[in-house]
């Protein structure tokens, strides 16, 4: 006979669950999982399953005790614990240049494109620069300084082809995210590592390439400067639209 977990254990497990998902929720930990504009749906999640744990406690105080012979529940159940740990102790790494060098670039053609500044420097997003450079073929872009962040990855399995700068974006969550690359060329450093964050600044460039993996396109983009910044706390793009 398989056996259950008593109402306490229940309850427990319901109140870490929820503490699990709210801990996620107020803090940046989410975003390893999620995008951004779920976190009300965690807290809201977090605070019912609390909240279901409170009244599994309340209906089980206020139960009438058993007259048969009381049954515990294995010592083994309150493993289900330990992931609930494990996700609050060890925060898992996002996405990052493996996953990149084995998926095709998603890079998909806009409805429309967002009204850019008139004149001045751009700070665009991996994905907007480089649908603008294939589907827009540079449009707005000539001629302006040009700033973008994203992490390194290498283009082939040897690593002498131009590197990448690549963001990862989401639909909904880290399961479904897929990687927009651009080639680099130009004042390109020389020794680059895979997952490295950098801030490009550079300028348009009508060159393009194709993703080995897919033969997607991927445009370049003319680097004058490269910095080395920490990794943001949302390593993702939110193509969600």
């Amino acid at each position: 006979m398989t056996a259950r977990l008593g109402g306490q254990a229940q309850a427990a497990l319901l109140f870490l669950l929820g503490a699990t998902v709210l801990h996620a929720g107020l803090t940046d930990l989410h975003l390893r999982y999620v995008k951004a504009g779920l976190r009300p749906l965690l807290l809201l999640s977090g605070a019912v399953l609390i909240a279901t744990a409170a009244a599994t406690v309340r209906y089980e105080w206020r139960r009438p005790p058993h007259t048969g012979a009381s049954h515990r529940e294995p010592r083994i159940s309150w493993l289900l614990t330990l992931p609930l740990l494990a996700l609050i102790l060890v925060a898992p790494p996002a996405l990052g240049s493996y996953s990149a060098t084995h998926t095709g670039t998603a890079l998909q053609k806009p409805l429309g494109f967002p009204e850019l500044p008139a004149r001045g420097p751009l700070r665009l997003g991996v994905a907007e620069y480089a649908a603008r450079a294939v589907h827009d073929r540079g449009r707005h872009l000539r001629d302006r300084p040009i700033s973008i962040t994203g992490f390194v990855a290498t283009n082939g399995t040897n690593g002498t082809d131009d590197p990448y700068l690549v963001r990862m974006g989401l639909s909904c969550c880290a399961a479904d995210a897929l990687p927009v690359k651009i080639a680099l060329t130009g004042e390109v450093p020389p020794v680059l590592r895979p997952d490295t964050w950098l801030e490009i600044t550079g300028t348009y460039t009508p060159r393009r390439t194709k993703d080995p993996v897919n033969d997607g396109p991927v445009p370049y983009l003319e680097v004058t400067r490269a910095v080395p910044v920490p990794a943001p706390a949302d390593p993702y793009e939110d193509w969600s639209g």
